[in-house]
């Protein structure tokens, strides 16, 4: 599990190899991601946009930008918390995701949420990236 706070916008990732999803003998490997994104503040907050760098081992790194996550744009009253789950592949055995939520508090000020950078590690990978 990996943690990062902004701004009073919690994130908490955690990873998960799908090996029944991946292939190794044709470099195809996937993972899956939970989110939970908290408003641990006193005021309401929306989500925008998501930002995010994935980079695998053999140092191939791709960028995904985009309105919302998994087709929504959640607004957070303070103490409430959005889940979701997704997922990438990658071409090698290990790899790193790291992002950024676009946000927005209820009075109109945009800020960056980071999401920390998590390690993607499957069972042949031969260490930890991150």
């Amino acid at each position: 599990m990996y943690v990062a706070e902004t701004r009073q916008v919690r994130i908490t990732a955690t990873p998960s190899y799908l090996g029944e999803r991946s292939d190794p003998a044709k470099n195809q490997y996937f993972w899956a991601y939970q989110i939970m994104i908290e408003n641990i503040g006193e005021i309401a907050v929306q989500l925008l946009s998501r930002h995010w760098q994935i980079t695998d081992s053999a140092g191939h790194t791709i960028e995904v930008k985009g309105e919302g996550v998994v087709g929504q744009t959640p607004t957070l009253k303070p103490g409430q918390s959005f889940e979701y789950t997704s997922g990438t592949p990658l071409g090698a055995s290990s790899g790193i995701m790291v992002g950024t939520y676009r946000m927005r508090d209820e009075a109109g000020e945009e800020f960056d949420a980071a999401v920390p950078a998590f390690s993607l590690d499957g069972p042949q990978a031969p260490g930890r990236v991150n």
